[in-house]
């Protein structure tokens, strides 16, 4: 399949799965994951529209940016992997959101940087659902404390949350996407009086089960293998 045939694949399950959760498909925002795909690749889904990408490394967005010229200018760039803290200031510099926000220490760090720009960096908070040991995130019940520190960082604009979920058949995800969605509707009650939480992106599922992500409220998925099929 080509990538066009492949974001047709993807739009109408993303269509369906929206109606099903009483939304439409334009509330959906399909971020492409670019971790190991070639930029030949990824200039050939920004041509077919797709406006967000996602990179997992710092050093890839520079050597992406520089391979797809203008064409970089064109979409919105995501961080998704694990930020490192030394790699913060090259991270404000080349991406529009960073979706990995784990620590009250990055936080801290990305706010400092983030006023000396002039402007507030919109970020997600990653929830580690699967309180996996090996995955990165705030855990559950340490959410809310842990947007409270950040309420008071006012470089930083706090859209949503994000998680990875355990690597498990689509169905088997369900709980933990439900989960997520409850913490996401808590947060937003939580903190409804404006602020720098705005609690509006909810970025969950990926190519093996976006559809059940969406159907559970997800509003933000990350799509690799669904868009550029299988590494080469």
């Amino acid at each position: 399949m080509t990538i066009k045939e492949r974001l047709s694949v993807v739009k109408e399950k993303v269509k369906r799965a929206a109606e099903k959760s009483g939304r439409r498909e334009e509330d959906i925002i399909i971020l492409a994951a670019c971790k190991g795909v070639d930029s030949e690749r990824v200039a050939e889904a920004i041509r077919e529209g797709v406006r967000v990408l996602g990179e997992n490394y710092v050093q890839e967005a520079i050597r992406r940016k520089g391979e797809l010229g203008e064409l970089s200018l064109l979409v919105e760039w995501h961080f998704i992997g694990h930020l490192q803290m030394n790699k913060v200031k090259k991270a404000l510099e080349l991406f529009d959101v960073v979706e990995t926000v784990d620590s009250i220490r990055l936080a801290q760090e990305l706010d400092k940087r983030a006023g000396g720009s002039g402007k507030a960096l919109p970020v997600l908070v990653e929830v580690n659902i699967g309180e996996e040991p090996t995955k990165f995130g705030v855990k559950a019940e340490e959410l809310m404390p842990f947007l409270e520190q950040l309420s008071i960082l006012g470089n930083l604009k706090v859209l949503g949350l994000m998680t990875m979920g355990p690597p498990l058949e689509k169905e088997k995800m369900r709980p933990y996407f439900v989960k997520m969605r409850e913490l996401f509707e808590r947060a937003r009650e939580n903190f409804s009086g404006g602020g720098n939480i705005q609690m509006s992106l909810l970025s969950m599922g990926m190519s093996s089960d976006y559809d059940v992500a969406i159907e559970e409220g997800a509003n933000l998925i990350r799509l690799g293998t669904a868009i550029f099929g299988e590494k080469r």
